[in-house]
């Protein structure tokens, strides 16, 4: 005979628990949504901060953050080596981890291929934690790379000077660019006086910047991600000079934070993968596009890897400036560390 199955009743500190639960779940979301709203995006020649919508988050994520010129690359490349650990990659660097924000090529392109991706993925932003934070999983892990802004600047004058015709094509000329489009180099002046506007002048569809013109702004990025690592223990601070002076004790500093267990037999091999001999020999296969979007391909994308090339090409009068603008917008210890790293 068919039974009746017994009534089931939940007891009262039963439901008063699902009700809390779901009291919290949809304050959750409207906090989300508040999050979400408040949040600024990001849209330029350069950015669309929305692409991280088509990017479905994986809770073993690593997301690689500098304001530009800082050591993205080679943070890449060390994460790659420690990813991969001897096995051979199945793409360039640059391919297997892309700069999500850059506004090209578009999200319907960008996400199909992340989500095809098997291994642990390795990703790349240029955004201010402001803009990022709507997309902020606390699960992953983020590195967040440091280098002194007069050292960054040199270097982004090198990667402007060198761009190509493709490379202004690719920003100016695509669908969907917000804003006026980049400049060329050759209105920049000097880079002595380009430097003056750098400082302080923000791009005007990056709403309350206040200099990077005409990128985007160096001291909001470094200054919004150092007060989000004050408040969450997944952010690892990595600094340029501290890869230079020693780069196996950062590899294992990263290994550690990434839960990674390094190979001994290893290590050598792949810190000597991410010198930057080793990396220039095949500096196409670090810069986007195979390089193609520098006049001498991927050694113009990475030039040099020293620091101080500032040094009697800036003023005293605008070593100066610099050093009060860091004052003024960063947090004193902010403002140290990105001037000389950790050691």
């Amino acid at each position: 005979s068919n039974s009746i199955p017994p009534l089931r009743f939940r007891s009262a500190s039963a439901h008063r628990a699902s009700r809390r639960s779901r009291i919290m779940s949809q304050c959750e979301s409207a906090a989300d949504a508040a999050t979400k709203a408040s949040a600024p995006v990001y849209k330029s020649h350069h950015f669309d901060s929305t692409k991280w919508e088509a990017v479905s988050p994986r809770d073993d994520d690593i997301i690689i953050v500098t304001a530009y010129k800082s050591g993205t690359t080679w943070t890449q490349q060390l994460v790659s080596e420690l990813v991969f650990q001897g096995k051979e990659k199945p793409a360039s660097v640059s391919d297997l981890s892309p700069w999500v924000d850059l506004r090209v090529p578009p999200a319907e392109v960008i996400g199909p291929a992340l989500e095809a991706q098997r291994h642990r993925r390795f990703l790349k932003t240029h955004l201010p934690a402001d803009a990022f934070q709507p997309f902020f999983n606390p699960k992953a892990k983020y590195i967040f790379v440091g280098r002194d802004g007069r050292d960054a600047f040199m270097s982004l004058a090198n990667h402007y000077e060198k761009a190509s015709d493709a490379w202004y094509g690719a920003l100016n000329d695509a669908l969907g660019r917000v804003g006026p489009p980049i400049p060329h180099f050759s209105k920049m002046g000097d880079i002595a006086t380009w430097f003056d506007r750098w400082l302080s002048e923000g791009w005007p569809t990056l709403e309350g910047e206040t200099d990077g013109w005409p990128f985007w702004s160096y001291f909001k990025n470094a200054r919004t991600w150092w007060q989000l690592g004050k408040e969450h223990d997944n952010i690892l601070f990595l600094h340029f000079n501290d890869m230079k002076k020693d780069l196996e004790g950062e590899m294992r500093r990263v290994a550690a934070h990434l839960g990674i267990d390094v190979d001994e037999a290893l290590l050598p091999q792949m810190v000597k993968a991410c010198t930057f001999d080793e990396m220039h020999k095949k500096a196409d296969n670090f810069a986007p596009l195979n390089g193609s979007l520098w006049a001498n391909g991927g050694k113009d994308f990475m030039f040099k890897g020293t620091n101080q090339r500032w040094v009697g090409v800036l003023s005293d009068r605008q070593v100066e400036m610099y050093q009060e603008k860091a004052k003024r917008e960063l947090p004193a210890d902010c403002a140290e560390w990105l001037e000389r790293g950790s050691r």
